[in-house]
């Protein structure tokens, strides 16, 4: 439906008595953008918006508030450009006492910044991270999350590493992002998935993480993620998909820094590896994504934790692992360096994995097509038969050197394969 924007423009600047259905028509309209792109052509309009959203008529403020934020679903940079002027009051809107309105000013302003960094630009010196800094101590819900909003979509934005990160690095808000994620989830779990990401844009934009880490933002993170994994019969997996994934990749991402910035050792490395281990069995038939996510993270957790690897290898879902080997290439890969992490730190290691039966699946595993997965096992093989020969001995027993041959043609794997070979041999007492 094409609204007549021009009429419904003529009522509300007239002031006639029906300007509250005038503004709620102008809304409906407002919802179509070859209306949105007329409104913003007639002289006054953007105009007369702004002075009904600053009146002291609270129904007409909220009508017209409404009529922005329908403005601000735009992905046309002339009515986000119209927009422009409306963002100062926005934001002054977020110091009063409505919760309604605040929630609707901080999604229009969200929607705003996602668009156009010219409104980012001009967000920044009218102080939008103070003013985040005081909405996020707001008791409502819905304003806690509207302020997450706003402040993902400022923390993807292409200049955020420069002008916007460290900014609010400087602020409160790190804390206080964090202590909502980490929140009770009776009330929904909105806020905690839009602050979630947002500390994962700022992990990832990697300005001052050891801040983050003074923060202990590290053991929190973990505690949540034990927290959630012992939810699960009561959660629905729609929601807790949401918030796992960003809450698995900052952390992720923080143990990825070196060691030495990495702060006090994570405590919980036993709960942290069992809740991934749920995960991957929760989500494995449904959310692919987040299987992968959490072997990322099991991956950084074991590369430099004997501690992660012992408490790995003594997890009921250990024979789930292996299971995982024969399934999606990238999930295939990390499972394989997540076993070589465990079996690179020695004889004790190896020998339980020996022990835990890895050998069959490794076998399997030579039989698939990727040649990057493929060359993963054979460097696990290496450092099982180097720290264990009686894997080696098992695996000529097993029918292994059959499904090594078959790749001794391979120019990317034949000179590891025939060097595994003379290995296989050399242990099994045939030389």
């Amino acid at each position: 439906v094409h609204w007549q924007v021009s009429q419904l423009l003529r009522s509300i600047q007239r002031g006639a008595h029906d300007r509250a259905a005038a503004l709620r028509r102008l809304r409906e309209g407002l919802q179509h953008g070859e209306s949105q792109e007329k409104f913003i052509r007639l002289e006054g309009g953007v105009r007369a918006l702004i002075g009904l959203f600053t009146s002291q008529q609270a129904d007409l403020q909220m009508d017209a508030a409404r009529c922005l934020h329908e403005l601000s679903h735009s992905s046309d940079a002339d009515v986000v450009a119209a927009c422009l002027p409306a963002t100062s009051y926005l934001l002054t809107y977020l110091s009063g006492h409505s919760a309604a309105l605040m929630e609707l000013c901080l999604y229009t302003l969200g929607n705003l910044a996602v668009e156009a960094e010219a409104v980012r630009t001009h967000l920044l010196p009218q102080g939008i991270i103070p003013v985040m800094a005081s909405c996020i101590q707001s008791p409502h819900v819905a304003v806690q999350e509207g302020v997450g909003y706003v402040l993902a979509q400022l923390l993807q934005a292409r200049e955020a590493p420069a002008e916007i990160t460290p900014r609010v690095l400087d602020s409160t808000l790190p804390q206080d992002m964090l202590r909502l994620v980490c929140s009770d989830l009776e009330k929904g779990i909105g806020a905690a998935v839009e602050f979630a990401w947002g500390l994962h844009y700022i992990v990832c934009s990697r300005v001052n993480n050891p801040l983050l880490i003074s923060l202990r933002t590290v053991p929190s993170l973990a505690q949540r993620l034990v927290e959630l994994a012992s939810t699960i019969p009561t959660v629905s997996p729609e929601c807790l998909e949401l918030l796992v994934c960003p809450v698995v990749r900052c952390l992720g991402n923080l143990l990825a820094e070196e060691p030495a910035e990495r702060g006090e050792p994570l405590a919980e490395e036993g709960g942290l590896l069992w809740a991934l281990s749920v995960f991957i069995q929760h989500f494995l038939p449904t959310h692919f994504f987040i299987v992968r996510e959490c072997l990322w993270l099991i991956n950084n957790l074991t590369v430099d934790s004997t501690a992660s690897c012992s408490a790995l290898l003594n997890l009921d879902v250990f024979p789930a692992l292996l299971t995982l080997l024969s399934s999606h290439q990238m999930v295939s890969l990390l499972v394989l360096t997540v076993l070589c992490n465990v079996a690179v730190k020695g004889t004790d290691y190896c020998q339980a994995l020996h022990q835990k039966a890895v050998l069959p699946s490794l076998i399997s595993g030579l039989g698939l097509p990727d040649a990057e997965v493929v060359g993963q096992d054979l460097e696990l093989l290496h450092l099982l038969f180097l720290h264990c020969p009686e894997a080696a001995t098992d695996f000529v027993a097993q029918s292994g050197l059959q499904a090594l041959e078959q790749h001794q043609n391979n120019p990317q794997l034949q000179e590891r394969v025939t060097a595994l070979i003379q290995i296989a041999y050399i242990f099994h007492g045939l030389f």
